[in-house]
């Protein structure tokens, strides 16, 4: 990988402010689909760094080389950011339980995990939520890659 693979550019910041405001957004739909009593605390800036994270690492990297590339880099971008998310509010929902000794060991905390991440993928199985989520990873990338031939 080219060194300059990893510098920052206007796209990269782009890609990175998008999937940021698409992880609030799908974070604000996700939420009137869990029961009532659901303690969020930081689920939405956790998604919102974590799609920040997503746009700058996976889409960002990705610009540069055509609007069908952009459009396919969007989508990643949005893959990248559904999983991480469910992977760490699964982590942390296990560990809360795991606090409250809730668990025999270690494989038992791990095993519960992978069952929450498969509970919430299951509950995102939601038409608004995925359809908001793919067109905002296709705006996101598309726009990303105007402004990477823009200010290239």
């Amino acid at each position: 990988m080219p060194v300059t693979d990893q510098m920052p550019t206007a796209a990269r910041l782009v890609a990175a402010i998008g999937l940021g405001a698409l992880g609030w957004f799908g974070s604000e739909l996700f939420r009137p689909l869990m029961p009532e009593d659901t303690n969020f605390g930081w689920f939405n800036q956790v998604n919102v760094a974590l799609g920040a994270i997503c746009g700058w690492r996976v889409t960002g990297r990705r610009l540069g080389y055509g609007y069908a590339e952009g459009f396919s880099a969007g989508l990643t971008g949005v893959g990248a950011l559904v999983f991480w998310a469910i992977f760490v509010q699964s982590l942390n929902e296990m560990l809360k339980r795991a606090l409250d000794n809730r668990y025999d060991g270690v494989i038992e905390g791990l095993t519960s995990m992978f069952e929450l991440m498969v509970d919430y993928g299951m509950t995102m199985l939601n038409g608004p939520l995925i359809g908001a989520l793919v067109t905002g990873g296709i705006v996101v990338g598309v726009v990303s890659e105007w402004v990477s031939h823009r200010w290239s």
